[in-house]
Parts: C-alpha cells; structure tokens; sequence
C-alpha cells in the first residue's frame, strides 16, 4: 500500500488517475492519495483522499504535501495552445514542476511520474512513426511546448538510485468530461454547419483517458519495485493506430446523437490557418477587457492537419502496458457522457 501525491487531481486526466488508483483492481494499491490542485475537487469522494488547494510553485506547501509521500504523479498543467503568456506558460509547466521535484527529493519520496506530452516534439513538421529515440526539435511550435520540453528535462535529469523518474507521453487524450475538443464539435453539430479543418488525410494519435491513466499507475508501480528500464525514460501513450483527427472525432459526435452536416466540408489548411492567426490576433486585442480562448488557433490547425504517429511499444515491454479498456468501449463512454 503506497501513499500518493497526485498534482493537478482536479482537471480531466486527474480525475481519472483518481479513479483508477482508487479502484479495487488498480496495479498500484493505494493507502492515501493527496490532491494538490487550485481547483476544487468535486464528485468524488473517499476516505483514501485528502485535498489540497494550492499551486505546485509553493514551494512550502509542496513540501508539506510530499511529506510522507511514497510517490508523486505530477499531472497538473497549463493546457495552452499558443493564445496564454508565455511567462505564466513557462511558469507553471516549467517551473512548478522543478517545485514539485524539489519537494519530493526533500522529503524522501521514492518515485515520480510525469505527465508530459507528445507536444514536446512537435515543431509543425510531419513526424511518421517516431519513438522515443526521437530527438527534440531545435525549436518548438508554442511556449506550451516548450514548457513541457523544459517540465520532462528536469524530471529525467532528475532520475537516481534514490528517487526514480519516469515520464509519459500521452497522446491526444479523450473521455468523458473531455474540456479541449468535444464542446466545439458538438457545437458546430448543434449549429448545422460542420466544418472540418484540412484535407482529412493527416494522421495523428489518440488515447482514451482511462488507458492513459492505467499507464501512469503501471508505470509507477515499475518504478517502486526497485531499479529497472523505466527508470529515466519516457514513454509514448497511445492505444490504437492513428487516424485523421477530425474522422477519429466524428465517430463520437455521432454517437452522442448529434447530426453531422454538411458531410464533406473541409476547409483548406491554408485558409484555416489565417483564420486562426485572425481569431488570435481578437483574443489579443480584447484582453484587457475580457480573456478568453479562441476556438481556432494557428498551433490547431497546424495540430490537426499535419501526420504526427507513433507507438506504445516501449511501453508495452517495459511496463507492461495494454489498454484496459477497448476502444469500441472508450467511444461508448465518452459518447454516453456528452449524449447525457
């Protein structure tokens, strides 16, 4: 039975990583899980959990949270694509996570496993069937892909005898309460008028939350049974081949009940592109007076619209990974939830 800190158990990944440790098959038994977040953590309740409100750059306070701690899931995150201030970005993904390590090298804990993203590749140019081979870019789309660059550097370089670190690299994570896609789709289906961005044929990655969930609790419970390959490493996250991003989407969309229409509108990614430099440019102008997060964004359509691949593989031999749950079923959930 281990004690955990999970960071960021709030936001959309978080809450499943609380579901799956706190599940009676879980590959990790828990005896205490400690939530830090800034937000509040509702809808799930058990004795196992104590709740934390605060930032990972208290550096006080993340030491107070790792006492006692056996490990740390560091999860929480700015989400940004491109439209946030990079110095907030940087701060909170680069420098909070160096709290985070800080704190539990401070306070004995054995292990550490972070949520990083694919993104800490991701240049804008096609990337066919890498692996974790795969050097870093020379220079990253976004300050958020920077950050996460910069997060999973400081964790691997942190990796030793006394406290072993691993880092996972989801890819397009998806589920129930899922706040970065669904809620456009749908609206758009609401609306009558779907528009997809591209030709539909670039491929990218996708993994339902759950499985990547699953992963971070495999991953820790390798780390915690002593030295071995994953110690230092990362890991790409995914649980089915790829497709094209707005295809993979639609399948769920139309589940959930709603109409697809018109059936082959695509808008060119060139197009696309200028409108997101438009719609940011807007967000930008009316800062001062109101904040908010543009539908359309120059980092999404270059997201959406360039082949981005890869595999579990290095997964699957060093932690045992497979996903838990099939994707007919992860369709089903998530389509279930937003039907609701």
């Amino acid at each position: 039975m281990v004690r955990v800190l999970l960071t960021g158990g709030s936001g959309f990944l978080g809450r499943f990583l609380l579901n799956e440790m706190l599940d009676a098959a879980s590959p990790l038994p828990v005896k205490e899980v400690v939530v830090l977040d800034t937000r509040p953590l509702e809808g799930i309740e058990d004795p196992r959990i104590r709740f934390v409100q605060g930032d990972i750059r208290d550096r006080e306070l993340v030491d107070r949270c790792c006492e006692g701690m056996d490990l740390v899931i560091h999860s929480a995150a700015i989400v940004d694509w491109g439209t946030m201030p990079e110095e907030v970005v940087r701060s909170v993904n680069s420098e909070g996570t160096g709290s985070v390590i800080a704190g539990a090298i401070s306070r004995g804990v054995k292990a550490m496993v972070y949520t990083s993203s694919l993104d800490v590749l991701h240049d804008g140019k096609p990337l066919v069937d890498v692996d974790e081979d795969h050097p870093y870019p020379e220079k990253h789309s976004t300050s958020y892909c920077v950050s996460k660059y910069l997060a999973e550097k400081q964790v691997l370089a942190a990796n030793s005898d006394r406290f072993r670190t691993c880092s996972l690299r989801p890819a397009d994570i998806y589920g129930e309460g899922d706040p970065y896609h669904m809620g456009s789709l749908i609206q758009m289906a609401r609306k009558g008028f779907y528009v997809r961005l591209g030709n539909g044929q670039a491929r990218c990655q996708h993994v339902y939350a759950g499985n990547a969930a699953h992963a971070h609790l495999l991953a820790a419970k390798a780390l915690l049974n002593g030295p071995g390959p994953a110690a230092g490493e990362a890991y790409f996250i995914t649980d089915a081949p790829g497709t094209n991003f707005f295809t993979f989407f639609d399948r769920i969309v139309e589940k959930a009940g709603y109409r697809i229409w018109p059936r082959g509108l695509w808008l060119p990614r060139r197009l696309a592109y200028i409108m997101g430099a438009v719609s940011e440019m807007i967000a930008f102008l009316v800062r001062p007076v109101k904040r908010y997060t543009p539908k359309m964004s120059r980092f999404a359509v270059t997201y959406t619209c360039t082949d981005y691949t890869f595999g579990a593989g290095k997964a699957e031999r060093d932690l045992g990974f497979t996903p838990k749950y099939a994707e007919e079923e992860a369709l089903e959930r998530t389509a279930r939830f937003f039907k609701a």
